[in-house]
């Protein structure tokens, strides 16, 4: 009777008690979210939807056009060779060869300028073992990483408004009968630009000398420097007893009023020879003697071919796009996106 009685009550936790604890002890567990099944199933989810995301963002990134996510090998300022993604590349060189606080279509016109330079030199083999191109601005185009030049003085601002303005430029190049042009571009012309023949002995139709006003501001608009007759002559490598007020003769000058060729005592020198052994900051210059002193006054600052930075900004602030700069410093180019060359 009493193992029957025993049964009887064993049945009842099994059938009755058991089964209610049971439930709520699981009920419990899954408000938690502790139970193996949740676990299972959430890791599930989460693992479905992360590769959902991952597909959508590969499936976004595939869609963006190839030439965007186009990497620029460079040989940087501490010697160390990086590859840079195109964009940061261009800021990087913005924020190095131009004043920040030029007009925003003259920047822009920059980044168009600076792209189709590097993409050029790259694509006609770089002039660099390493195939790319490198930070020096007197061999390629100078570069500056933006921390760096925030270190320097610049501000964040300054760098966020150089990047988005080489976002609303990206992928576009200049093009000359469906080429890449020679994209060279200097600080300041002296009022007028220099062609490409005068400086390089090659005639290129879209590097042509042209007007550029406005630049009167810029720092190197005119320099004077001053040599003592003695080193002058030393330097050039000249003899003469004669007085240093009858030393200069016949003078040429080129189509962008730069010297072609000059006489001194009696030899034929260049303005690109005087420029050079000088060290003159353009061969745009007049020259004279006063006593023992030869004075030398240069208008611009570079080789005077292709865009002027400061003329840019000057016919940035009058109003013209980047768009108009480009046309007029490089006359009968087309502007196009790499897409657009890809497609044909």
């Amino acid at each position: 009777m009493k193992k029957v009685g025993f049964q009887m009550l064993l049945a009842f936790l099994m059938v009755v008690i058991l089964p209610g604890f049971m439930l709520r002890f699981v009920e419990k567990k899954v408000i938690s979210g502790e139970t193996q099944l949740d676990v299972a199933t959430t890791e599930e989810t989460f693992l479905t939807e992360n590769k959902e995301t991952e597909e959508n963002t590969q499936t976004e990134q595939t869609m963006e056009p190839e030439q965007l996510k186009t990497e620029t090998i460079v040989l940087e300022s501490n010697g160390v060779v990086s590859q840079i993604d195109e964009d940061s590349y261009i800021v990087g060189v913005i924020l190095a060869e131009m004043p920040v606080s030029f007009h925003d279509e003259a920047l822009k016109a920059q980044a168009v300028v600076a792209r189709t330079y590097a993409r050029k030199t790259i694509a006609t083999g770089s002039k660099h073992e390493y195939g790319g191109i490198c930070a020096d601005s007197g061999c390629c185009q100078a570069y500056c990483r933006p921390e760096d030049f925030i270190d320097r003085g610049g501000n964040a601002e300054d760098v966020e408004r150089v990047q988005r303005l080489v976002i609303q430029t990206r992928a576009e190049v200049l093009l000359y009968e469906g080429e890449l042009i020679e994209a060279t571009y200097f600080s300041c012309s002296g009022g007028r630009t220099e062609d490409a023949v005068a400086v390089w002995g090659t005639m290129i139709p879209y590097l042509q000398a042209t007007d550029s006003p406005g630049e009167e501001n810029a720092e190197h608009f005119t320099d004077t420097v001053r040599f003592q007759a003695e080193e002058f002559a030393r330097l050039l490598q000249i003899s003469t007893s004669l007085l240093p007020g009858s030393w200069f003769g016949a003078v040429t000058y080129t189509t962008g009023g730069g010297v072609d060729t000059i006489e001194i005592c009696g030899q034929a020198f260049t303005g690109k020879d005087l420029r050079r052994i000088l060290g003159l900051r353009s061969t745009a210059f007049q020259i004279s003697a006063i006593g023992q002193t030869i004075i030398i006054t240069t208008k611009g600052f570079g080789h005077r071919v292709g865009m002027s930075q400061y003329g840019a900004d000057a016919m940035a602030v009058r109003g013209n796009s980047y768009i108009e700069i480009l046309q007029h410093y490089y006359p009968g180019t087309e502007l196009k996106t790499v897409e657009m060359i890809d497609k044909g």
